[in-house]
């Protein structure tokens, strides 16, 4: 299979002309009609890239725009009706990488999509390796020193997150954001409480901690000083 691809939009006309054509390219595609749906959808289906629309009920594609590149470096295509120069520039200053005006060529559509694909394709390793842990995205199974670590499904998010970012400070804004959804309220101990599961499986023996408390920040996946 080839990439996934998530489309927001909610006009049904364009959702079914765009899932159409990318479905034949051979696309993985998934919908979403407003914008916290495709914000939603980006957490849990995890695309390889995103095209988005600028005029969304409720949450326009902007502030989508801007809590999808707050996560990390997912490729995202705007597609809007507006063709001023200025709305251009406020698009891409809001995250996007690539712009398209309304109506456009499908044909077009895909060869921008396969450049913004091939731009990041060496940011979508398969396997990610910190120290003496790897963790298999495709199969999600996580070694460490060869012993296999039994993780739960946010347990595995929340340890891709920190292998996608070693030796990045993560606030905990943007762990809740990534992890548990743009909505979920930061005051909740839940963070604190699946860092510690983290922590006990990841380490065994005498093997060294690697997730460490940064006070008052977050935390970061690190060797031990």
């Amino acid at each position: 299979m080839k990439e996934k691809i998530l489309l927001i939009e909610d006009d049904e006309g364009i959702l079914r002309f765009l899932r159409r054509g990318l479905s034949y390219e051979g696309y993985q595609v998934e919908t979403a009609v407003d914008g916290q749906e495709g914000l939603t959808k980006a957490r849990e289906w995890h695309p390889d890239l995103v095209v988005l629309d600028w005029m969304l009920p409720g949450m326009d594609g902007l502030e989508v725009c801007r809590r999808l590149r707050a996560t990390g470096p997912l490729p995202i295509l705007m597609l809007t009706a507006k063709d001023m120069i200025q709305d251009r520039v406020q698009g891409l200053d809001a995250g996007a990488d690539d712009y398209m005006v309304k109506p456009f060529e499908l044909d077009e559509l895909l060869a921008r999509i396969r450049a913004l694909l091939r731009r990041t394709q060496p940011e979508r390793i398969p396997v990610l390796t910190f120290s003496d842990l790897t963790l298999d995205t495709s199969s999600r199974q996580a070694l460490r020193s060869g012993r296999e670590i039994q993780l739960t499904a946010k347990e595995y998010d929340l340890l891709e997150l920190f292998m996608r970012h070693p030796r990045q400070v993560l606030t905990r804004e943007m762990i809740f954001d990534r992890v548990w959804g743009y909505d979920f309220g930061g005051e909740s101990n839940v963070l604190d409480v699946y860092i510690r599961y983290l922590r006990q499986k990841l380490v065994v023996g005498n093997e060294s901690q690697l997730i460490h408390t940064v006070r008052g920040v977050g935390y970061v996946l690190r060797e031990m000083p």
